[in-house]
C-alpha cells in the first residue's frame, strides 16, 4: 500500500468504485502517512481519524452492494481551515480570538465532496481569516513546503498545498482572494487553480455577498490537472444562496483537457511590466515556455497595456482587502464568534488591517477600483488577440519562515514585502480564471508559471495546463515519494 498516497485521486476513485480497491485500504494509507509525516511540515491541525474511517466503510458497503458511490468515491482530502467547514468539526481559522468554533452545518464545497464519495480526513493550517501570504498563526505555528520545512509553503491554503505535495492528501480544498491557491501551489510543487468568479459557490453567512471584492474563489489543489479537473467537475454548479454562483459548465471539465491546443495563441509577460521578477526564477519559467510553444500556436512577449505603477495597483488591492477584513471581523463579532474584548486577542497583522478598513470611507473604498478598472482593460486588450496570458506565478521561490516576504530581489529593494513578490492578486481584482503550473527549480526549490484565461475560459486555462504537463511532468518530484 506504500504507492497509494502519491497514486492520482482520479485512479484511487476508478480502482475504488471497480471494487479493485478497499477504501479502506485508501484511507488507512494516508492516516499512516499522515501520523508519519504530519510533524515535517505541520499541514494539519485537525485530524478526524474515527469519521474517516466510518466514511470509508460506508464506501466500501456501497460498493459490495452494487451501488456508485460516486465520482471521488474514497478518495481522502483535505478541508482548508477557513472556508471549508465540516459539520461537528472545529474551525479555528487560525485565530487564537475564534478559538474553536464547531459549525452545525457543512460549507457547500464540504457537502458536494462527501456526496461525491470523498473521505475528509482533516483540516489544514492557513494564516489567521487567510489574511496574508505565508502561512503561520498564533494558534498552529507554521508551514512549511515539502521541498525544505524551513522555508515557507506559500499562503493561505499553504497547508493543503503542504498537504497535497507530501502525500497527505491526494487532493485538497484552497481559497485564492490575492494568490491563496496559486503561491501555495507554486511554493510546494503542485497544480493549483483559481476558477472563475462563482464557478465553485461558497454560500458564506452572514455576508452572502463578501467574497465578491476583490473576487475569491474556492478551488482544488492537486498533483495532477486531471485531479484538479475531477474536483472541479464535483464542486462546480449553482447554488441558490450563492448570489455570485455560475450556471452549469456545458461539458465535462475532465473532458476539455483532451482538447487540442495547438491553436491557442499565447501572450507572455515576464513581470506584467510592474513587478520585479528574479532572474532565476526568470529563467525557469523561460525555460518552460519553450515547451509550452511545442504545444500552442505560438508565444509572444508582450505585456498589458496598463499605464500605471505598481504603486497604484497596489493601492486597489490593499484598500479593497482591508474593508473585506474589517468587514469579516465584524461579522464574526455580531455572529459571537469573536466574543467581547477577543478583538486583541487578533494577530498584529489582522489589528493593522481591521484599523485602516474601519478607517476608511465609501468614496475613498471606490477610488480604488479606477486602477482596477484600468488593469481589467489592459488584460482584456491581451485578449482580444490572444488566448491565454502567461506569467511567472511569484517573483521568488520559496524563501525561509519569519518573514512575511521578501525584503530583496536579486539585491533590489522591494516596497511592499507583503505582496509585490506576488504575480497573482492583479487577477483576484479582475476574475479571471487562472493556475499556477509547476515550472521547475530553483535550488531544489519549486517555481510555478501562471496561465490566465479569459473570463469563465476555465477550460482553456485547463486544456492548457494539461498539454503543459504532458510534455514537462512533474508528477516524480516530490520529495516524499521516497519515504
Amino acid at each position: 500500500m506504500s504507492d497509494i498516497p502519491f497514486a492520482t485521486a482520479t485512479s484511487l476513485a476508478r480502482r475504488v468504485r471497480a471494487g479493485d480497491l478497499s477504501p479502506v485500504d485508501v484511507v488507512e494509507a494516508y492516516l499512516d502517512r499522515t501520523a508519519a509525516r504530519n510533524d515535517v511540515t505541520n499541514a494539519y491541525v485537525t485530524l478526524i481519524e474515527d469519521d474517516a474511517r466510518e466514511r470509508a466503510h460506508e464506501v466500501g458497503a456501497a460498493v459490495e452492494r452494487g451501488e456508485d458511490p460516486g465520482p471521488l468515491a474514497g478518495v481522502p482530502v483535505a478541508l482548508k481551515d477557513l472556508f471549508g467547514y465540516k459539520a461537528g468539526v472545529p474551525a479555528t481559522m487560525g485565530s487564537a480570538a475564534v478559538g474553536e468554533f464547531v459549525p452545525e452545518e457543512s460549507a457547500v464545497v464540504t457537502e458536494r465532496l462527501e456526496a461525491a464519495g470523498a473521505v475528509v480526513i482533516g483540516t489544514t493550517n492557513a494564516p489567521e481569516f487567510g489574511h496574508k501570504l505565508v502561512t503561520e498563526n498564533p494558534l498552529h505555528g507554521r508551514t512549511g513546503t515539502p521541498f525544505d520545512p524551513e522555508r515557507v509553503s506559500g499562503g493561505s491554503s499553504g497547508g493543503s498545498a503542504a498537504a497535497v505535495a507530501d502525500g497527505l492528501a491526494a487532493f485538497a480544498q484552497g481559497s485564492d482572494m490575492g494568490g491563496s491557491i496559486r503561491v501555495p501551489a507554486t511554493f510546494c510543487g503542485v497544480y493549483g487553480i483559481k476558477p472563475s468568479f462563482g464557478r465553485v459557490p461558497t454560500a458564506t453567512r452572514p455576508d452572502g455577498f463578501a467574497l465578491s471584492t476583490p473576487f475569491t474563489s474556492i478551488g482544488p489543489l492537486a498533483r495532477t490537472v486531471e485531479d484538479a479537473a475531477l474536483a472541479l467537475d464535483v464542486l462546480s454548479g449553482p447554488h441558490p444562496r450563492d448570489p455570485y454562483s455560475l450556471p452549469e459548465s456545458t461539458g465535462s471539465y475532465r473532458d476539455a483537457l483532451d482538447r487540442d491546443t495547438q491553436d491557442l495563441s499565447v501572450a507572455y509577460s515576464p513581470d506584467l511590466g510592474i513587478f520585479d521578477v528574479a532572474e532565476r526564477v526568470a529563467d525557469v519559467t523561460d525555460d518552460a515556455l519553450s515547451d509550452l510553444a511545442g504545444v500552442v500556436d505560438g508565444v509572444d512577449r508582450t505585456d498589458p497595456p496598463y499605464d500605471g505603477t505598481l504603486s497604484n495597483l497596489r493601492y486597489a488591492f490593499t484598500g479593497i482587502s482591508t474593508v473585506v477584513f474589517a468587514s469579516m471581523v465584524d461579522g464574526f463579532e455580531a455572529e459571537g464568534l469573536i466574543g467581547d474584548g477577543d478583538r486583541e486577542r487578533l494577530s498584529s497583522s489582522v489589528r493593522t488591517m481591521v484599523r485602516i478598513g474601519e478607517d476608511s470611507d465609501a468614496v475613498s473604498y471606490k477610488r480604488a477600483d479606477r486602477p482596477r478598472t484600468d488593469f481589467y482593460d489592459a488584460v482584456e486588450t491581451i485578449f482580444d488577440e490572444y488566448d491565454l496570458l502567461v506569467t511567472p506565478t511569484t517573483a521568488v521561490p520559496p524563501f525561509e519562515h519569519g518573514q512575511d516576504g521578501p525584503q530583496e530581489i536579486d539585491g533590489r529593494s522591494v516596497a511592499n514585502p507583503v505582496v509585490d513578490w506576488c504575480l497573482t492578486w492583479p487577477f483576484n481584482l479582475t476574475g479571471h480564471p487562472v493556475a499556477s503550473v509547476p515550472a521547475g527549480f530553483v535550488d531544489g526549490l519549486p517555481v510555478g508559471l501562471q496561465v490566465v484565461g479569459r473570463r469563465h475560459a476555465d477550460e482553456t486555462v485547463l486544456a492548457a495546463s494539461a498539454a503543459l504537463e504532458r510534455v514537462r511532468p512533474w508528477q516524480d518530484t516530490y520529495p516524499g515519494r521516497s519515504s
